[in-house]
């Protein structure tokens, strides 16, 4: 079977049709539709059937598109691992969310500077769903990205993480915010803000989950408002009256605001270094792999 074929398969599992893959793969929807027959032939078995006007994998194109991910990680691995004592150089596409990158991403690529100077690390600011899907399309090396214990995140098979630290959050309100119970050893009663308006994030459904997640285990639904990108925005927000969100608890905030503890359950955000199947053997990558897990 030839490599090139067993990817166009395994694009036509996630994107959905041929004319898509072709799209993204620069080919024609005629060429596509004869690799895929080529594969077919080579295989002796159905893998894809007619869905209306489309078309879709049968069982065993799915069970062929599965095993697709670990042959293809394995053959990059492979190519990667061909000069293992390779000096690390390259233009290394990290994509992640701003804390990360301020925090972990942009020490170790200052550092490289100096140490690996043929090392060109370029660096976007993405929240983890954008990254994935660029991952995904190849269209970045490494992504940072989080999630919250209350709200998994979910990449593809195509997609492997490594967990790098976690970092407790708690509910961001007034200094003047009448919060009742916030001394009991349960922590916080979340039923006192049932009419205060919620501050989530604008760009990763994450937040507005774990939110979401801590209301309904308190009884009530949250009123969602306003979505907010920046950490600082979101503060600035809470201290002039527009509602209470999320913020980790080891932030200093500014005058006027304070983070309380969530206890019961606990808000937990994990953050990762997230790469492509195969691929976390390339120099340049496992270089910066191996200096982002000293921060943990």
């Amino acid at each position: 079977m030839e490599t090139r074929r067993l990817h166009l398969l395994l694009e036509l599992s996630r994107l959905g049709s041929m004319r898509a893959v072709a799209e993204a793969h620069n080919l024609t929807t005629s060429t596509v539709s004869q690799q895929l027959a080529a594969l077919t032939a080579e295989t002796g078995t159905a893998l894809i059937e007619p869905e209306g006007r489309r078309v879709r994998l049968t069982p065993a194109g799915q069970r062929l598109a599965d095993h697709a991910v670990t042959i293809l990680a394995a053959v990059d691995a492979a190519r990667l691992d061909l000069d293992p004592t390779a000096e690390p150089e390259g233009t290394l596409r990290v994509g992640g969310f701003a804390t990360a990158v301020r925090t972990a991403m942009l020490p170790v690529a200052l550092s490289l500077q100096h140490s690996h100077p043929q090392v060109d690390v370029v660096i976007c600011e993405y929240e983890p769903a954008e990254a994935f899907a660029l991952l995904e399309r190849d269209d970045l090396d490494l992504a940072l990205t989080y999630d919250y214990n209350l709200a998994p995140a979910s990449p593809s098979s195509l997609l492997e993480a490594l967990p790098l630290w976690s970092t407790p959050w708690g509910l961001c309100v007034p200094d003047n915010a009448h919060t009742p119970d916030e001394s009991t050893k349960s922590g916080i009663d979340l039923r006192a803000f049932a009419d205060t308006p919620w501050i989530v994030n604008s760009r990763n459904t994450a937040d507005e989950r774990a939110v979401r997640t801590l209301a309904s285990l308190a009884g009530f639904t949250p009123r969602i408002t306003h979505q907010i990108d920046s950490l600082d925005l979101v503060e600035l927000l809470i201290l002039s009256g527009y509602g209470v969100g999320l913020m980790p608890l080891e932030r200093k905030t500014r005058e006027g605001v304070r983070v309380m503890p969530l206890t019961d359950p606990p808000v937990i955000l994990t953050a990762y270094a997230v790469t492509r199947r195969g691929r976390s053997s390339w120099p340049p990558l496992r270089l910066v792999l191996d200096r982002l897990t000293a921060y943990r």
